[in-house]
């Protein structure tokens, strides 16, 4: 492991020598495009304006993922190339936490970008998703984040998670739907909650109880509130505006208002901050939405968009 450590210091140290403060924005820019502030406006505006089916499928998946990640980093506990050799450049503004192996960004990319190019089904979304998963990958390297290897093995795990989700997203929901609404929601809220105290730690904390309030709020919006993603151009994009309006509250109003890490029962307004926020995505949202007749007319509790 040290040779390869030592020969991705390398690499690193070859692609930094084009370093120039144009490239470094640039990067930066590109490296917020595997960000959680990314994926939160990305995947809520899939299910709020394109598809609420597929965009709610990936935002599980990606949930998943960063859980996988979460406890691989944790497992693994590799150094990243500044903790490995504190001389490598490491760009103003970007920070990695954690172990280094695998990478999240690449994982993740691989996960939702991929799991929308296999949906969409058109060339230019999947020429655009390679370049993304690639170039957020480079980025990594780039900005002294990750070794190759890192990003190497984020694309390995999230390649897995990719083969897995396009096989059970669309058997599991429906076996799920035709249980008892209590079992429903046993499992939606169950499965993520034992996932949290098995591994236990700040970044599993805030993905599983996303994915605990997002699986509720689905399994409760099939059944009460019917909502479809269509719609003409206006329609989406008020649905989105109105739907960032929650976002905003749940993630930036209740950091300010929730205790800050490391006061007491810090991870138990965590869980409940990021519970209600994948709670407002699944059902607060869609269901403001019809309230503000901002949904297709026709729509009946039970059935699938």
């Amino acid at each position: 492991m040290q040779s390869v450590m030592e020969w991705g210091l390398q690499v690193i140290i070859s692609i930094q020598q084009f370093r120039s403060p144009v490239l470094d924005q640039v990067f930066h820019w590109i490296t917020f495009l595997g960000e959680e502030q990314f994926y939160l406006l990305f995947l809520t505006a899939l299910m709020w304006a394109v598809s609420f089916r597929v965009g709610a499928g990936l935002a599980v998946a990606f949930l998943l993922s960063v859980y996988i990640n979460s406890v691989a980093k944790d497992v693994l506990d590799l150094p990243r190339p500044f903790n490995f050799e504190p001389n490598v450049a490491l760009v103003e503004n970007v920070q990695g936490l954690g172990g280094g192996l695998p990478s999240g960004h690449a994982q993740n990319g691989l996960v939702v970008w991929g799991g929308l190019a296999v949906w969409a089904q058109r060339r230019w979304v999947w020429i655009a998703a390679v370049a993304i998963i690639i170039l957020v990958g480079f980025s990594r390297v780039y900005l002294g984040v990750h070794f190759p290897t890192d990003v190497l093995g984020g694309y390995l795990i999230g390649a897995v998670m990719l083969f897995f989700y396009l096989r059970w997203h669309e058997a599991f929901p429906r076996r799920l739907r035709a249980q008892p609404l209590w079992v429903q929601l046993l499992v939606a809220l169950g499965v993520p909650i034992v996932l949290m105290f098995v591994w236990f730690s700040g970044d599993t904390v805030s993905a599983m109880a996303t994915l605990a309030g997002l699986g509720a709020g689905l399994v409760l919006q099939h059944r009460y509130v019917p909502f479809d993603a269509g719609g003409p151009a206006w329609q989406r994009v008020a649905r989105f505006l109105v739907g960032a309006i929650g976002l905003i509250v749940f993630y930036v109003g209740l950091s300010i208002v929730f205790p800050r890490e490391g006061a007491p029962a810090y991870d138990a307004f965590r869980f409940l901050r990021y519970g209600l926020l994948g709670m407002w995505a699944g059902l607060g949202a869609p269901w403001v939405f019809r309230v503000l007749r901002l949904t297709p007319a026709g729509l009946v509790a039970g059935q699938l968009p």
